[in-house]
């Protein structure tokens, strides 16, 4: 088969699925499992798609953000395991932000210290952390009903009142040239000042967010650790970036 032949087949399974498994190209197209590696990196040097662990996704427009109900739903094994390494990180006695986020929300099940303060901008985070009786604080502001958070002037004047030992944040795009970035500009402003008011900050990103970029930067990556699933593309310069935990369990 020829290799644009190939290279069609690849993009039209793409935009029909939105991911593919290299396994399902070498099948498609009748070819071995390094010239589908040839492709994929190909394709992704002119921006046709985006190579992940084992495959390729289309890459996502800058201001595309994905409802909290769609987020719900995606890698939902991978965030629970990065949640329960980072609520392990929390101690006695820490003031912590949990930013709003589907795997910041799972955090809060796998919180086991009492003696602690949560400030969050997260809707859904506020009934489970009342819940389990911790000490919390939710930020008030304007409600953005896609992403369940709170942002906004009135969030970002009653967030810097308050200094971290850890903030614990989600981001929509990872990478090695611009950073962490996000859609939505009043967000990104609030992230970025969480940040910078935390004596520690980590970043929870599952495979899907390295080498995307979105709209509005917020912060360098050597502003956070990075606790992610799996060792992802140009893992190592990542690791020259800043630092990276890698869960495996």
């Amino acid at each position: 088969m020829l290799t644009e032949r190939r290279h069609e087949i690849i993009l039209e399974i793409l935009k029909q699925k939105g991911s593919v498994r290299i396994n399902e190209l070498v099948e498609a197209t009748s070819t071995s499992e390094s010239t589908i590696r040839r492709d994929l990196t190909f394709l992704e040097s002119v921006n046709a798609l985006k190579r992940v662990h084992g495959g390729a996704t289309l890459l996502k427009g800058r201001f595309n953000e994905p409802s909290y109900g769609e987020k719900q739903d995606q890698y939902v094994q991978e965030k629970t395991m990065i949640a329960r390494y980072a609520a392990s990180l929390i101690e006695d006695g820490d003031c912590v932000y949990l930013d709003a986020g589907t795997t910041t929300f799972k955090m809060i099940q796998f919180l086991n210290k009492k003696d602690i303060i949560v400030v969050t901008n997260g809707l859904k985070h506020i009934d489970m952390l009342v819940e389990k009786d911790i000490n919390a604080y939710i930020v008030g502001g304007k409600v953005k009903s896609r992403t369940k958070a709170v942002i906004g002037t009135d969030a970002l004047k009653n967030i810097e009142k308050f200094r971290f030992d850890k903030c614990f944040m989600g981001m929509n795009g990872i990478h090695l040239d611009y950073g962490f970035t996000t859609p939505d500009s009043e967000e990104a402003i609030l992230k970025d000042t969480a940040i910078n008011l935390s004596r520690e900050a980590f970043v929870l990103a599952d495979e899907s967010k390295f080498g995307e970029v979105a709209f509005v930067k917020v912060a360098d990556l050597k502003k956070a650790v990075i606790i992610t699933n799996c060792e992802v593309e140009d893992y190592d310069k990542y690791r020259n970036k800043t630092r990276i935990k890698v869960v495996t369990e």
